[in-house]
């Protein structure tokens, strides 16, 4: 009944099999994947921490990540969330320092997207992700946005994975108040740094960067999903 209703006063439909109704029908939400596994971008960025990814950039999680993002389809950031969810908790023993509580630490966006989008999707599964991890019985996580864009960076698509590092590089930095007030607490904490979507790698790899180069370590990327990467030992 809720399903023909909101078919009826909304027009909506799954994202995955799209049956009237909600943006996520029950039957789609359980096929979302509960574990996450390490993955690796082919060719690799040098230096890049582990990588953690709850399934692959295609089917539902392909159409769940760009109806939130591109439709502001805002019912989709819990399943989103949990998704991610699962791939931060993958992370644990990447590193040894689990124990310390958890920052999630979102890939920052440029704000003339996100005034176009009218919202910050990542931000807002990466926030939906540390709620799922609490009461998955991580009470020490929390969500910091320490980083942000420091220049304008030029259309990623159709750049190889040489270019997209070039593209990227030196384009994000640390808050400095953000920083400030990590460090004022006194506290030593766990960096996770959080995206949608893991494709070459350079986009993670620029922000941990911009973390460690100011002096913060990070544990691990977690990432909703991760494309399949098939590159020939020729290309760049």
């Amino acid at each position: 009944m809720l399903d023909a209703w909101l078919d009826l006063v909304h027009g909506g439909c799954c994202v995955g099999c799209l049956a009237p109704g909600r943006s996520l029908c029950p039957g789609c939400a359980r096929e979302l994947p509960a574990v996450a596994r390490e993955v690796r971008p082919t060719p690799c960025p040098e230096g890049l921490a582990a990588c953690f990814a709850a399934g692959a950039y295609d089917g539902l999680l392909r159409a769940m990540v760009l109806a939130h993002k591109e439709r502001a389809t805002y019912s989709l950031a819990r399943p989103l969330g949990g998704a991610l969810a699962a791939a931060v908790q993958a992370t644990r023993g990447s590193t040894g320092d689990e124990a310390r509580p958890t920052v999630l630490v979102p890939v920052p966006s440029r704000r003339p997207v996100v005034r176009a989008r009218g919202h910050d999707p990542l931000l807002r599964a990466v926030r939906s992700a540390a709620g799922d991890l609490r009461v998955r019985g991580w009470p020490a996580v929390a969500v910091l946005p320490l980083l942000e864009q420091h220049h304008v960076v030029g259309d990623q698509a159709g750049l190889s994975a040489t270019g997209r590092a070039e593209n990227l590089n030196g384009s994000m930095r640390t808050r400095p108040s953000a920083r400030a007030a990590l460090v004022r607490s006194g506290q030593a904490v766990s960096l996770v740094v959080c995206d949608d979507v893991l494709t070459t790698g350079a986009t993670a790899r620029e922000a941990q960067r911009a973390l460690e180069d100011s002096g913060l370590r990070v544990r691990a990327v977690a990432v909703v999903a991760a494309t399949r990467r098939r590159i020939s030992p020729q290309a760049d």
